[in-house]
């Protein structure tokens, strides 16, 4: 019997220990994330044998879930599959969405259909490469650095407990120029915010903020998302001073992500805005992602007996 849990706060020490134990690819695994999105994105989960997965609710109105990213264990595709169809009832697999290259290489074609997702493929940077803006190709990224800070007095300053409150109020002002509350996107994102806040210290997250003229105008969120690799949560400068999305960008970069080698930034969800400026940061690779769908016909508990016994045979 397959038993699944809405996520609350108190499985953080499990989905953590989990993990920890199986380092995570992808931006959206860590607790962070799967938590602080809950309100626009449910998330469920289950362990199975000795493996943790994370699930959504299907949108097809016919019941049933989606596995959410890969299985933190060394159960695969097939055998979740295989163990949701056997279970029976409401607890349906329909597919799986964000799934990076590395697993589905491995998937029988005629079990599951593969799509590539782009638009939530993560983009990886060399943190160094953040920080200096060396080259030519950081040119304009350097000068708009240069106006801000020639223009304004700026001071980098990590987050604190004590600094939140000001960097809440800072989102506040973001969020009333921007008309979140008429953005249903901006709005969820308002929510992840506030909560991340909210956990600020449980999470054991990382920020820096810019004061600008002695005012927060700035601030990024990150935290750890495997060994040697940092995960950038959210980023806001306020609009009316230009260059400020630069220098923030490379100040938490140079202070708040020096322990790091690679930093994952996220998707760009397809925004066209977005995707220009995460590519003019140059990154040093992408994490694909895929969505699956499980093809139609013979049940998938026979197909993966089967595709099981086929590669046993070929060994």
């Amino acid at each position: 019997m397959i038993e699944i849990h809405s996520l609350k706060l108190s499985d953080r020490d499990l989905v953590t220990k989990y993990l920890r134990r199986n380092p995570p690819e992808i931006s959206e695994h860590t607790f962070t994330n799967l938590f602080i999105w809950q309100p626009s994105r449910p998330i469920y989960f289950s362990e199975i044998d000795n493996s943790l997965i994370f699930l959504v609710e299907s949108n097809k109105g016919e019941g049933g879930y989606i596995l959410y990213g890969p299985p933190a264990g060394n159960i695969t595709l097939p055998e979740i599959l295989s163990l949701f169809e056997r279970s029976g009832g409401n607890r349906k697999l329909t597919g799986a969405v964000r799934i990076p290259d590395r697993i589905t290489e491995f998937l029988p074609s005629d079990n599951f259909i593969v799509n590539e997702d782009r638009d939530n493929a993560d983009y990886v940077y060399v943190v160094a490469e953040l920080a200096e803006l060396a080259g030519r190709k950081f040119s304009k990224k350097r000068n708009r650095i240069k106006q801000c800070l020639n223009k304004y007095s700026c001071e980098y300053v990590p987050i604190t407990p004590g600094l939140l409150a000001e960097c809440e109020t800072m989102q506040e002002h973001w969020c009333h120029a921007r008309e979140c509350g008429r953005t249903p996107g901006l709005c969820n994102e308002a929510n992840a915010i506030a909560e991340a806040f909210a956990h600020f210290e449980d999470f054991g997250l990382l920020g820096g903020a810019v004061r600008v003229d002695g005012t927060i105008q700035a601030y990024a969120i990150a935290e750890e998302l495997h060994p040697g690799t940092a995960v950038w949560h959210f980023e806001k400068a306020m609009a009316h001073i230009p260059g400020l999305g630069q220098l923030i960008n490379q100040w938490f970069s140079k202070y708040g992500l020096a322990d790091f080698k690679f930093v994952n930034r996220e998707q760009d969800l397809g925004v066209k805005g977005l995707r220009q400026a995460k590519k003019s940061y140059f990154p040093h690779h992408m994490v694909n992602k895929n969505r699956i769908s499980l093809s139609t016909g013979e049940s998938i508990a026979a197909k993966s007996i089967k595709a099981q016994g086929c590669a046993a045979h070929e060994h």
